[in-house]
This record gives C-alpha cells, structure tokens and sequence, in this order.
C-alpha cells in the first residue's frame, strides 16, 4: 500500500503551510473522523495554546506561557503526524502499469442483484508478526514478569490474534476500526511490554515519581489494553453477523419467493 498521491501531497503541503494552526487542527481531525479521543485531545492542545496566548507579554508568567503555546504546536504535530491513517490515504500498488485496487465488496441489495467480487484482504502479516513478538517476550521473560501479567499478555495476544485472522480472512473495510487495531497490536502492546522488560528485576518496586511501581503500572496498563482488545473483538466479530444477516435477506429475497425447490435454469 502507497501513500504517494496527489492528493495526500497537498495534505501535507496544507499541514507544513499551517503548522502554527496544528492545536487546532487535530480537533478538527478528530470531528471529521467522528473520533471522541482525538477531539478530546485536540481542544486541551487548542486550550492551551489560547491560553498561552492569552498572557500578557510584561506578565511574569509570559516565558512560561511561550514555552506552553510553543509546546503545544509541537505536540500537537507530533500527534498529528501519528494520526496520518486518519486523513493520508492509501493506494494499493497493482501488478500491472494499469492496475487499480478493488474496493471491499458487500453483498448487493435485493433489488439489485448482481455478481459478487471478491473482497481484496490486506496484509495483516505484519500484524501477526507483532503479536508473535510480544508473545515470544512473555516467555521468555516469564519470571521476570509478575504472574497475573504474563498471563494477560498471553491472553490479550490471544484476542488480538482472533481478531486479525478475521481481518485476514475477510476485511472490514473500516478505516478507523483498521486504524485502532494497527495502533493496538504493533504500537501500544509492544510498548508496555518493551517498557516493563527494560527496567532491572531490582528496580520494579522501587515507587517512581508518580507514587507507583513498575509492576503496579504494568498491571494497571494491561487491563486498559484487555478491555481495548475486548473492545475491537466484539467490534469485529459484530459486523460479522450483520455481514450475515445482510447476506441471509439478500438470499430470501432472492429466491425465498420460489416454489418447489430453486430453478437455475438447468435441465
């Protein structure tokens, strides 16, 4: 997949052109993509960049304030720019000079029947790669994990892994649904577990500035990626079944009004 269009230079052209403008350019992501998380994170950044404004330049708060409005343009690119499956697209790279992708293909509707093509599956082995990754760390660092959190590895990498066998089999088609669970397996996961296997066998109960451990950081950021993992399964396997029950009324109004069996017209 390529994001080398016309279309996504002249988003990033637009992006680099209106750089100081970033704070608010992220909610406005976020409330075209219909994504609560991303508007949320994009008002504090506009907040806080209105309010650096805000203070007066003879104030003595005036070199904070600078450093807050400033960070908050950094910031807010950085996220942005982790953002770029939400608004740069992707175009698949065909075989042939003329080659062109084929769009995820639902069933039609009853009135207007025609043949079904055959969906194109993304690549979802990097994906499983990842989850290979993480698992292999669980045990190879098994006692140096606390139990309880080597077993929620396993387990969500288990969850994960259904998911992505679905999306191999048949993708959903949904950007933000593909986004999440990209965002989940090759980022998020790999970090906790990359983060915790740092830090010296000796040192994670040592409290850190936030007043807690490393075990007690590890367990409680588990269970945020249990309930995410969760969260997308039920998602996926969800639009599954309204898959089906498309795909069952499609069959009954097509040939549920036929008598003695179904004529195909063979003799």
């Amino acid at each position: 997949m390529s994001r080398h269009t016309v279309a996504n230079i002249v988003k990033v052209t637009l992006a680099i052109a209106f750089f100081i403008f970033m704070p608010f350019i992220v909610p406005i992501l976020g409330i075209v993509k219909k994504n609560w998380k991303v508007i949320a994170e994009g008002v504090l950044y506009s907040v806080l960049f209105v309010a650096a404004l805000s203070i007066d330049a003879e104030s003595p708060l005036s070199t904070l304030s600078s450093f807050v409005g400033l960070g908050s343009i950094v910031v807010s690119a950085v996220r942005f720019y982790m953002l770029r499956d939400l608004w740069l697209s992707r175009k698949a790279k065909g075989t042939g000079r003329n080659a062109t992708s084929q769009p995820n293909t639902a069933w039609p509707a009853a009135s207007h029947p025609s043949a079904v093509a055959a969906p194109v599956t993304p690549s979802t082995e990097h994906l499983s790669q990842s989850l290979a990754w993480v698992a292999t760390q669980a045990k190879q660092n098994k006692h140096h994990l606390p139990a309880d959190a080597y077993v929620s590895v396993l387990e969500i990498c288990q969850t994960l892994d259904a998911v992505v066998d679905a999306e191999t089999r048949q993708p959903l088609g949904d950007p933000q649904f593909e986004y999440e669970l990209t965002a989940t397996v090759r980022e998020y996961l790999p970090a906790v577990v990359r983060g915790y296997l740092a830090i010296p066998p000796s040192m994670v109960e040592n409290r850190q500035a936030n007043g807690r451990t490393a075990n007690e950081e590890l367990v409680e950021q588990l269970q945020l990626l249990a309930r995410q993992a969760e969260t997308l399964h039920a998602s996926r396997h969800r639009q599954t079944s309204m898959d089906l029950s498309n795909t069952g009324n499609f069959l009954r109004e097509r040939f549920g009004h036929q008598q003695g069996g179904f004529d195909f017209g063979i003799k």
